[in-house]
């Protein structure tokens, strides 16, 4: 079937961490869908950083109640590349079918504390789309996103969340209609 010795989840989870084999294991993986998210959950805890990145990922398609928790886990990774897979996981409500997202109760303080501190500019910029799905709603969200924007080190990590930031364009994008069909924001 894929030019693999074995296919079953599990092995297919470890091929994530193997560059020949990665891109066919998840296509196929995420072609199994549910029935492949017990080894995909499992691969979370993987030595293998590629492995946890490609879970992350496929969680990204794929996640549901039982794996929120994992996922959220996952933000604090020793792997930058890990995080940010996480981040976007979390962050990205295209990619899931019917399952609601964490709320800021699970997913803000995560997002906040590696906003602002996290050593890879690329976890930063990711954990600003985190924390700009919550800008309207929670103070919190918008200092932290102005103070990233005024100071972090790196341009794209400012850039990126100033698009977040009150008058910023992914903003004024997403600020909710008030009573009336009238554009409020924070």
């Amino acid at each position: 079937m894929l030019g693999f010795v074995r296919t079953d989840n599990d092995a297919l989870v470890t091929c994530l961490g193997d560059p020949q084999r990665a891109v066919p294991a998840y296509r196929e993986l995420l072609r199994r869908g549910a029935g492949a998210r017990d080894a995909i959950r499992a691969g979370l805890s993987h030595a293998d950083a590629a492995v946890r990145e490609g879970c992350c990922r496929l969680l990204d398609h794929m996640v549901d109640v039982e794996s929120m928790g994992q996922l959220i886990a996952m933000a604090d990774d020793p792997d930058a590349s890990v995080r940010i897979a996480a981040f976007h996981a979390l962050a990205c409500d295209r990619c899931k079918g019917d399952v609601c997202a964490p709320g800021a109760d699970r997913v803000l303080e995560p997002g906040l504390r590696h906003l602002a501190s996290d050593p890879d500019p690329r976890a930063r910029a990711m954990a600003a789309e985190l924390v700009g799905k919550f800008v309207h709603d929670d103070a919190r969200a918008a200092e932290a996103l102005r103070a990233s924007h005024e100071r972090d080190p790196s341009p794209a990590v400012r850039k990126k969340a100033g698009w977040f930031v009150p008058g910023g364009p992914i903003h004024e994008r997403t600020r909710r209609a008030g009573p009336g069909g009238v554009r409020i924001g924070v």
